[in-house]
């Protein structure tokens, strides 16, 4: 079974070509073929390798799985603003198309996609034989249904508007007459008015799972929040203690006998919350309350590797930003709309103190701009942010701020708290008063985008571009920094345009240092992820975007 036509986009050919001249990287070049509706035994063919091997495990059918993960209380996917509560409903609701950790997209819900020469149409090819657990047969309509409502840009929270591009319209905040084109049960085609490269990638993001035409919004664990294509359901969920998925016995998955698929060998699936420290993470793998975690941090990576159990890691994107909101209002002012301010925090903290304070120098230091040197679109800027303590100084005195007391808010738990103390003192050290705030996490998780000055973690995304736009385009519902700049919205939507990498980083590099002129974010540094596991458990690597794809999961034979 093909998983993508046999068509090669000429745009692949191109990076192929780059990546042979050493332009773009291994794992650049994959996301950007493979976003193009090139299969990734063809992408690693364009480049004369072969796609890898996977050891082949042998895992028994049944069995019941424990995981450390927080259980927070689900939402609507299109709001969903924690990979934690898709790792819940990711059991039974499912994508069009999945992000690979070797950076490589495939189609998922979707048997192919085909992307014109200038990437403004997409034909979707739906996978036959797809039912919902209803019995409801999976059509192209249903497609086009979610592609309405992720494009409901009134929507609070509805962080997919964003990722649909110019599809949105601007006037009436949802989807722009004569974009979909329904042309049988099986078969959609997408007509967008300028090129998205970015488009399959977006759509493989944790908001991303498709409901049921029946499903409103509402409850998630019930009723119409219940159905969906994949092989679990919902057997319990108590926020901040444990949910349970069990197999469905009364749907057959597709995937079951899909080429690449399979799995979903466990009968019983248990996430079991153990809170934001640490210590009792490590506390439960040791005691065998739990099989497997879903990350491990800081210097606890270094003792559980001394216990008898799997380390997974992968380098990523994933990061942590010190933000300041520049529309927050304190006591009747708004500290934050000065960049002279914002500036002066940056050039206040040295990066490198952070990553070795903060994630005990696990990752690699960041810029201040949010575009990783592992993306396609990664430019090396003229002007980076330079350490300088007096000058900050300065630059607050002459705004006026200088004995202003900034409130720095974080999350109780390890290395978001170390990460921001370690801000905070640097800050001081400079002179600069600051007061910390320090939050639980269901208390930070409620308003994470509201406090005026605050820290926040942020998962990778395949694409540079993609993360630009959900965090810092204006007027979107992840733009915590409540940034808002014309210029650089403009020349986003141009660079999501372009396919050609040299053409794409002149844009990047302006992107790049306009994020830092701005003084938009302190990002210290990139990090690595790790998990640790039983030595029982099968399929559970850490992926780079935190997903767990539960079907993957399994216990050895």
């Amino acid at each position: 079974m093909s998983h993508s036509t046999d068509r090669i986009h000429p745009a692949a050919k191109m990076h192929a070509t780059e990546y042979q001249a050493g332009k773009i990287s291994r794992r650049e070049f994959l996301t950007r073929a493979t976003a193009l509706g090139v299969s990734a035994t063809a992408a690693y063919g364009l480049i004369g390798a072969a796609a890898p091997a996977h050891a082949e495990q042998h895992t028994m059918d049944g069995g019941t799985l424990r995981i450390q993960m927080e259980v927070r209380a689900l939402k609507d996917p299109r709001v969903t603003d924690w990979p934690q509560i898709a790792n819940i409903y990711r059991g039974w609701l499912e994508y069009l198309t999945e992000y690979q950790a070797d950076g490589t997209i495939r189609p998922m819900l979707l048997e192919s996609y085909e992307v014109s020469d200038d990437a403004t149409t997409y034909t979707l090819k739906l996978r036959e034989g797809i039912t919902w657990n209803n019995g409801d047969a999976f059509t192209a309509e249903h497609v086009a249904h979610n592609f309405r409502r992720w494009c409901e840009k009134g929507v609070e929270g509805n962080s997919m508007a964003s990722r649909m591009g110019d599809m949105v319209d601007p006037d009436s905040g949802t989807i722009k007459e004569g974009i979909l084109d329904v042309q049988d049960d099986l078969t959609l085609v997408i007509n967008l008015t300028s090129p998205d490269i970015a488009l399959m990638a977006s759509v493989s993001d944790y908001p991303g799972a498709l409901v049921h035409p029946s499903y409103d919004g509402g409850d998630m664990t019930s009723g119409a929040g219940l159905i969906g294509t994949g092989p679990y359901t919902l057997e319990d969920l108590s926020v901040g203690v444990k949910t349970v998925l069990v197999k469905n016995a009364d749907h057959q998955w597709w995937g079951a006998e899909a080429e690449g698929f399979g799995g979903a060998s466990l009968e019983r699936i248990e996430y079991i919350d153990y809170g934001t420290d640490p210590a009792a993470w490590l506390a439960a793998i040791e005691s065998e309350e739990v099989d497997m975690l879903y990350e491990s941090v800081g210097e606890f990576i270094e003792i559980m590797d001394s216990l008898d159990l799997v380390k997974s890691e992968t380098i990523t994107a994933s990061t942590i930003v010190i933000r300041c909101n520049q529309e927050a209002e304190v006591n009747g002012e708004k500290p934050y709309a000065d960049v002279r301010v914002r500036k002066a925090l940056q050039m206040a903290v040295d990066n490198s103190v952070l990553l070795e304070l903060g994630y005990s120098g696990l990752g690699e230091v960041a810029e201040n701009h949010h575009v990783c040197p592992i993306h396609p679109e990664y430019a090396e800027v003229d002007n980076p942010v330079v350490y300088d303590p007096e000058g900050a100084m300065a630059l607050l005195e002459e705004a006026g701020m200088a004995d202003y007391e900034h409130e720095l808010v974080s999350i109780d738990d390890d290395w978001r708290k170390n990460t921001t103390d370690a801000c905070a003192a640097q800050l001081r050290d400079a002179g600069i008063r600051v007061n910390r705030s320090i939050l639980p996490g269901n208390t930070f998780w409620n308003d994470w985008a509201k406090f005026p000055f605050s820290s926040t973690d942020w998962n990778q995304r395949p694409l540079g571009v993609q993360t630009l736009s959900l965090a810092y385009r204006s007027g979107e519902a992840w733009n915590e920094c409540a940034y808002a700049n014309p210029e650089f919205d403009a020349k986003l939507s141009e660079a999501m345009g372009i396919a050609d990498a040299d053409e794409r980083r002149v844009i990047m590099k302006e992107i790049e240092q306009l994020m830092i002129d701005d003084g938009v974010i302190i990002q210290p540094y990139w990090r690595s992820i790790y998990r640790h596991y039983t030595q029982h458990v099968t399929g559970a690597e850490v992926h780079p975007l935190y997903e767990i794809p539960q079907y993957k999961l399994g216990l050895s034979a």
